[in-house]
C-alpha cells in the first residue's frame, strides 16, 4: 500500500520539542510497541475515537510519506486494516504541516477541512 501523505496524532508539546531537535521520537506507547503509530487519511476518525477519548487537545502532523524511505512500513493492525508504522524517528523535515485540534461544543473532534 502506498499513500503520499500519512498522519500522526501527537502531544503538542512533544511535536514542538521535535521542531527544535529535528526529529520526533514518538511517545511512551510508541516506544513500548517499537514503532511510531501513524494513520492514513480515512483512518483518522477511528484513531481519534480509539486512542484519544480523554484528550481535549491534540496535534495532527501531516507527513510526506515519500520523505520517509525505509522506516515506513504498512502493517495490519486494528481490524486487520493496514496502518503506516515508522521504525525510526520521524524527521521533522518530513512534516508538511501541523494542526492543533480541540473538541467542538458537543465534545467531538473536528478535523481540518483541507486534509
Amino acid at each position: 500500500m502506498t499513500d503520499d501523505v500519512i498522519y500522526r496524532f501527537a502531544d503538542p508539546a512533544a511535536l514542538g520539542a521535535a521542531a527544535l531537535s529535528g526529529a520526533y521520537e514518538g511517545e511512551a506507547h510508541d516506544r513500548a510497541d517499537g514503532f511510531i503509530h501513524c494513520s492514513a487519511r480515512d483512518q483518522l476518525e477511528g484513531t481519534l475515537a480509539a486512542h484519544f477519548a480523554d484528550v481535549e487537545r491534540i496535534a495532527l502532523a501531516v507527513i510526506d510519506a515519500n520523505a520517509l524511505g525505509g522506516i515506513l512500513k504498512w502493517e495490519k493492525s486494528r481490524g486487520g486494516e493496514l496502518f503506516p508504522h515508522l521504525y525510526g524517528a520521524l524527521p521533522f523535515a518530513a512534516i508538511m504541516s501541523v494542526h492543533i485540534l480541540r473538541r467542538d461544543e458537543a465534545g467531538g473532534w473536528r478535523l481540518p477541512e483541507d486534509l
